[in-house]
């Protein structure tokens, strides 16, 4: 597999808060921590306080979620390193999208990976482990129950409600993983051996990267949910987060930015099994919507006390969530998720939790022999690769075209000769020069139409070359959209079972090009 990088700006495929986010523009400065520099990293680890019955909190958690796996050496080594103060997380999470969904879900975990690698490396008195933390709460299953290959979608419907990660592997999933025969083992096992959703994605994510070193938590416990009372009450009874998170939002708006997430006056759903809705209040009192629950103040803050599993933060207070329970120095996420923690910053500041840092993971798109030999045939540079079709094939008829498509020296001839024959005629009558003028208007118009028509001759003769670059923007670009986003890692690891370890030897999370991945013949 062959490296090369791009400008994330030459992409068109990111916006400008992002931009100028790793462009390290100043007026951003207040909306987050620390830039993620490697040098930047000792100052988030002297900042991070994350006290010693906190880490036995999470290592007992944590051991709970695992009770369903065969662990390695290397699982207990880590689990037995977070109770060390010297240790420290790096973090990113996904949904629970079917058979690790879109390449992108790959990439963030290798790139968080890769980070406590590099942060080892610097900082070699420090620990540091990667950590998956899975969307189990999530309950937007339409958004995660199929996964894309090869441009067919694979898609299982159930008619089973609430958090994601609490749908039973029921009879019909059973049913829908053993008709897709081409799935690899790992998978099958995961999900045949499993009772969730949420308990097969732990499996086949730890099969895919324990070795590694990752560990996968879900926030979906009652043991991790307890130390966050507090601000369940803060946000439900007094609205304190909405009110940072929206004048943050506010700010980053006058400086024109668009909003990537609106805060809520209540930012948490009630979740049981089967359930998990928004909380809302109205005239006093709580209500759950699409359900018959309804809490008064008193019955809600005994309900929060005695049940805080039952109440799942929407985005606006997962992030402090996740910071809470675990001794994390960054987080990793795609554009939109870096964007909407520059909304929250004002919310950690009030519950006195140091902010990550935020860094982008990385971003590439992998091309196979066929995609190279098409990029070669039509010599198009790797920026190229993200020109607008329509923009490019403007500029590629007309330079390889058998004559000027403009007709540009014929239109000079003409108007020369009509400018030529008014001189001549405005000597008889000097009205005759606004009929000239009016010649000179019509002949561009037809000369207009009738380029035109040329170009409409060379695209048909430069058909060939056309539908290669329709059929390369295809292989990169699935149905218009980038290919990390749409095709499942299957694409490629169905043809070479190594594609993840050359991830994880070419993916640096602190470099933030853009890359391209050319797959070599082996």
């Amino acid at each position: 597999m062959i490296k090369s990088a791009v400008d994330p700006a030459c992409t068109g495929q990111f916006s400008p808060l992002f931009l100028d986010y790793i462009s390290e523009k100043h007026e951003l400065k207040r909306f987050y921590n620390q830039f993620p520099k490697i040098e930047n990293f000792k100052l988030l680890i002297d900042s991070k306080i994350f006290g010693q019955s906190e880490r036995l909190l999470l290592v007992e958690a944590l051991r709970s979620q695992y009770q369903t796996i065969e662990v390695s050496e290397v699982w207990e080594n880590q689990i037995e390193r977070l109770k060390d103060s010297k240790t420290f997380t790096v973090t990113t999470g996904h949904q629970l999208n079917l058979f690790t969904g879109p390449l992108y879900f790959i990439y963030k975990i290798i790139s968080t990976i890769n980070l406590a690698k590099k942060l080892k490396a610097e900082y070699p008195e420090y620990h540091f482990v990667p950590v998956y933390w899975m969307g189990a709460e999530d309950h937007d299953f339409d958004e995660v129950n199929y996964f894309k290959l090869d441009g067919k979608r694979y898609q299982w419907d159930s008619e089973q409600k609430g958090a994601v990660g609490e749908f039973e592997i029921d009879a019909s999933f059973k049913d829908f993983v053993n008709q897709l025969h081409f799935v690899p083992a790992l998978f099958k096992e995961a999900y045949l051996s499993s009772k969730t959703l949420s308990e097969a994605a732990r499996k086949y994510v730890h099969a895919l990267f324990g070795e590694e070193g990752l560990i996968i938590i879900d926030g979906n416990d009652s043991k991790l949910k307890a130390p966050f009372v507090e601000v369940m009450k803060a946000d439900m009874l007094d609205h304190q987060p909405f009110e940072k998170a929206a004048k943050a939002t506010q700010a980053l708006e006058d400086l024109g930015y668009k909003s990537q997430i609106f805060p809520r006056e209540i930012n948490f759903f009630y979740m049981k099994q089967g359930l998990r809705e928004r909380i809302e209040k109205v005239d006093g009192r709580y209500l759950v919507l699409n359900s018959e629950f309804i809490f008064s103040k008193e019955e809600l803050i005994e309900e929060i006390t005695n049940y805080p599993e039952r109440f799942s933060p929407n985005v606006v207070l997962r992030p402090l969530y996740q910071e809470m329970v675990l001794p994390n120095i960054a987080y990793l996420g795609g554009p939109a998720e870096v964007a909407y923690w520059f909304q929250l910053k004002g919310v950690f500041d009030h519950f006195a939790v140091p902010f990550p840092a935020v860094m982008p993971r990385n971003f590439a798109v992998v091309m196979d022999a066929l995609a190279q030999k098409k990029q070669l045939q039509l010599g198009l540079s790797d920026e190229d690769l993200f020109v607008r079709f329509e923009d490019w094939k403007k500029q590629y008829v007309a330079s390889h075209a058998t004559l000027d498509i403009q007709l540009n020296s014929e239109k000079r001839e003409l108007e020369e000769i009509l400018t030529r024959a008014a001189e001549k005629a405005t000597e008889v009558d000097k009205s005759l020069n606004g009929a000239f003028e009016s010649a000179k208007v019509r002949s561009i118009k037809i000369m207009d139409h009738l380029s035109g028509k040329i170009r409409k001759a060379e695209e048909r003769r430069q058909e060939v070359d056309l539908n290669r670059m329709r059929a390369l923007k295809e292989m990169l670009f699935p149905g218009g959209s980038p290919q990390e986003r749409v095709e499942n890692m299957m694409k490629f690891y169905l043809g070479d079972d190594q594609f993840v370890e050359k991830l994880l030897t070419i993916f640096d999370p602190l470099d933030f090009s853009f890359l391209i991945l050319k797959l070599q013949d082996e």
